[in-house]
């Protein structure tokens, strides 16, 4: 959404500020979530798995869907991958009917009943009961409590026997019958086992491609929020420029007083301001060659925006270089400091050059007033 202002709707230039700075907190916003998700997707880079890394070089230049297609798809392989559990889980159900039918297969069949038997102990040795009406009453839940994958059914049927052998001697029943039953259960696990592993594959490989499309659709979406930015920044700056060259236009005609002043101001600035003046120039006056090794500045030739852009410029350098003359020990103090650096340094070639370039534009400055002096002076 971009800004769709016009200056001329407004009785005055400063009117239009609110309506080119209202989106400013928006724009804020947006820069910190851009910001925010490059520095987290930087993290997970330097972080992210072989298996990423592999599907980002198989499918680096396949197209990049929306966000909202994205998720959209995810849901579809979300429920395409929960009906394959519940055939593999239907498949594990026979399974364990199979064991649950076996004659040896009774004392599993509840939870063991250890204050009836007298097993004091048996919550020392045992730290996690098991039984098969836990295990059919957690495959029938619709909530969490249910299992997830074959592999959780798997791991607690297997924990019914173990439990059994290790908490009852070799030579007592309930351990052979357990140890029965579990040989008969991994036999029939081993069957079913590659569809599980085969599942469990895909479902990797899908979950890293659903990660990867995802990261690059979120790319895709900040990529283009950041273009989006840029172009509200770009209108925003445009706006302030023109919003600036009308206030110019409505100021009042510099006096030949102002002028005089400007121009010797100028000769206070610094190198780099005075440079910086002289681009502005250049701005409004295209013929004029700031960069040139002889300059000729005629101060009353300039049109009225430039000279108040001009003195507008240099009443802000020129306070700029106060405040630094101040903090490093007043006015005085600076002076001699400054004049004691440059002798110092006035020997090095660079120093030689700036201060030479300041001195020509200084005297251009002082020379074009010259000339306009004895133009209008009697002989």
């Amino acid at each position: 959404m971009g800004l769709r202002i016009h200056l001329d709707d407004y009785s005055s230039p400063f009117s239009a500020f609110g309506s080119i700075f209202q989106p400013i907190p928006r724009l804020e916003q947006r820069v910190n979530e851009v910001e925010q998700f490059y520095l987290t997707a930087s993290k997970k880079q330097l972080s992210g798995s072989k298996c990423s890394l592999a599907v980002k070089d198989k499918d680096k230049e396949r197209h990049v869907a929306s966000l909202k297609k994205q998720q959209q798809d995810a849901s579809r392989r979300e429920a395409a991958a929960a009906k394959r559990m519940q055939e593999l889980m239907r498949l594990f159900g026979t399974i364990l009917r199979q064991i649950t039918q076996h004659k040896w297969a009774w004392p599993f069949m509840q939870p063991v009943d250890v204050e009836g038997l007298g097993l004091h102990d048996y919550y020392e040795v045992i730290k996690k009961p098991m039984d098969f009406s836990t295990v059919k009453n957690k495959m029938e839940a619709k909530d969490d409590t249910g299992y997830k994958n074959v592999r959780e059914m798997f791991a607690d049927v297997k924990l019914i026997f173990k439990n059994a052998m290790k908490y009852n001697d070799e030579k007592r029943d309930v351990h052979v019958m357990a140890k029965t039953l579990l040989g008969k259960f991994e036999e029939k696990w081993l069957g079913l086992l590659p569809r599980v592993a085969e599942e469990e594959k895909r479902l990797e490989e899908e979950e890293a491609e659903a990660q990867f499309d995802m990261q690059l659709a979120q790319e895709v979406a900040h990529a283009k929020m950041a273009r989006d930015i840029s172009n509200e920044l770009y209108e925003i700056d445009s706006h302030l420029d023109d919003l600036r060259d009308m206030i110019v236009q409505k100021c009042r005609k510099m006096s030949t007083e102002e002028k005089r002043k400007l121009g010797a101001a100028l000769s206070r600035l610094s190198p780099e301001d005075l440079s910086k003046a002289l681009e502005i120039v250049a701005q409004n006056n295209p013929s004029f060659q700031a960069t040139a090794e002889e300059v000729d500045l005629d101060i009353d030739a300039q049109s009225e925006p430039t000279l108040w852009r001009l003195k507008f410029f240099v009443k802000d350098a020129l306070e700029v270089q106060g405040k630094s003359s101040a903090s490093m020990g007043g006015n005085n103090a600076a002076t001699t400091t400054t004049t004691t650096t440059t002798g110092a340094n006035n020997n090095h070639p660079s120093n030689n050059n700036t201060n030479k370039r300041k001195k020509e534009i200084c005297d251009a400055i002082a020379k074009t007033a010259k000339k306009k002096n004895k133009k209008v002076s009697p002989d």
